[in-house]
């Protein structure tokens, strides 16, 4: 079974930056997409990065020039960059997995909840002013 684990969140100042891992354990044998989303209180559920099964990433427009998810594969670990970090950032945030995956970035990217095969338990990250 797989299984997903974040960490790295934290509270920072608006600007600063933090760095999020979500670390994978078990096996995909199949093509597969990986996300990050995250909910603020009272919120729905944001798309924030998506990597769809050849490698090609796709940002949500609100966080487009200031986070980046890179992969290391050695590792078994996706990232999530965030610098110039801003207030409305504020959330949990959540990395994911679907297996057998053949959407495009940009489609995983705004692909529901329930069409994920694996989450992780999420990790806070809080941005002051």
């Amino acid at each position: 079974r797989v299984q997903l684990v974040e960490s790295g969140g934290g509270s920072v100042q608006a600007g600063g930056s933090l760095r999020l891992s979500c670390a994978a354990s078990g096996y995909i044998y199949s093509s597969y997409c990986m996300g990050w989303f995250r909910q603020a209180p009272g919120k729905e559920r944001e798309g924030v990065a998506a990597i769809d099964s050849d490698g090609t990433t796709s940002y949500a427009d609100s966080v487009k020039g200031r986070f980046t998810a890179p992969q290391d594969n050695a590792k078994n670990t996706l990232y999530l960059q965030m610098n110039s970090l801003k207030p409305e950032d504020t959330a949990m945030y959540y990395c994911a997995a679907l297996d057998g995956c053949s959407m495009t970035a940009i489609q995983a990217l705004g692909v529901m909840g329930p069409f994920w095969d694996y989450w992780g338990q999420g990790t806070q990250v809080t941005v002051s002013s």
